[in-house]
């Protein structure tokens, strides 16, 4: 074997050295496993689908961030409808009363009237810019305040066949989070449905055409729009519990995914440290070695 080919074949060792103690050395730097596709393409495409896997989930929880915001904000709202009902119920109660004469039961009307006008405004509530009791109609105000009761959002969501607001909460799984004013107030006098609009507006008139015989019929109709209303407010609670599960189970799996990531990109800082003593050992002998060798010039040769 010639010099030249000696010292080429020292060179080539030293790169080769150089190299891989590079490559530690930026390993212990970035404390990383992979630090290019190059360096475990099996582990880089795994760890690639593990972080789809984190962002998905990641969207996922916002989306139930924000349904259960709105889910509280409607939670909000029926629990100020209750209070005006249980008021109106009360108020109702006394004007039913016998002892009670025509300008009593005038103030009572005048209340009642009020009580409407407070309930319109209240299911007219929004979360983050939409109103969360028009259906899917979110940039219409479920009802106008005056004399008309009608509704202005529209069903869906009220029935299962007709999808209302949706949040994706996972993986094909969508969840309708929306509570339509209509089911619990109705659309007033004129429709006749007995919701809570008509209900306060007959109690309106029976309370100024002195009527206590059709107020103490009200009443019963004031107890069944109790329950119908505890029963949405069940529903939306049940939902809000859903949602929080289903938040409960994403952190599972997001932790689970997180130290599949670490398993995958992460370096073994004390096992990465003795390699990388120990390859800088080698180096250093191996340039000491090769600087006896590559120092030998043709002179040495001819002596």
């Amino acid at each position: 074997m010639t010099t030249s080919m000696v010292q080429r074949s020292v060179l080539s060792d030293l790169n080769a050295l150089s190299l891989k103690l590079a490559k530690t050395q930026a390993k212990a730097a970035s404390q990383k496993e992979i630090t290019r596709p190059s360096d475990d393409p099996f582990g880089t495409a795994k760890a690639m689908g593990l972080r789809a896997s984190q962002n998905a989930n990641t969207q996922y929880q916002k989306n139930i961030d924000n349904g259960t915001g709105w889910m509280d904000a409607t939670e909000s709202t029926l629990a100020s409808v209750g209070d005006f009902l249980n008021r109106a119920t009360s108020l109702i109660t006394e004007g039913a009363n016998d002892t009670a004469d025509q300008t009593s039961r005038n103030s009572i009307a005048e209340e009642i009237d009020q009580i409407i006008q407070g309930v319109k405004e209240t299911a007219n509530a929004q979360f983050a810019g939409s109103y969360v009791m028009s259906g899917t109609a979110t940039g219409v105000a479920p009802y106008v305040q005056g004399d008309d009761d009608t509704y202005k959002g529209d069903d869906a969501g009220l029935d299962p066949a007709v999808p209302g607001v949706l949040r994706e909460i996972g993986s094909g799984v969508t969840l309708s989070i929306n509570t339509v004013a209509r089911e619990v107030l109705g659309d007033g006098q004129a429709s006749g449905d007995g919701k809570i609009l008509n209900l306060l507006r007959d109690v309106a008139d029976h309370l100024r055409a002195n009527d206590g015989a059709a107020l103490k019929a009200d009443l019963g109709t004031a107890e069944k729009n109790l329950d119908n209303l505890l029963e949405v407010r069940a529903r939306n609670g049940a939902r809000t519990n859903r949602l929080e599960a289903a938040s409960t189970r994403l952190d599972q799996i997001q932790e689970a995914l997180t130290k599949q990531l670490s398993d995958t990109e992460d370096a073994d800082f004390a096992k990465t440290m003795i390699d990388f003593n120990s390859q800088s050992v080698a180096y250093q002998a191996a340039l000491k070695a090769g600087a006896n060798i590559v120092q030998s010039s043709l002179m040495d040769f001819l002596t």
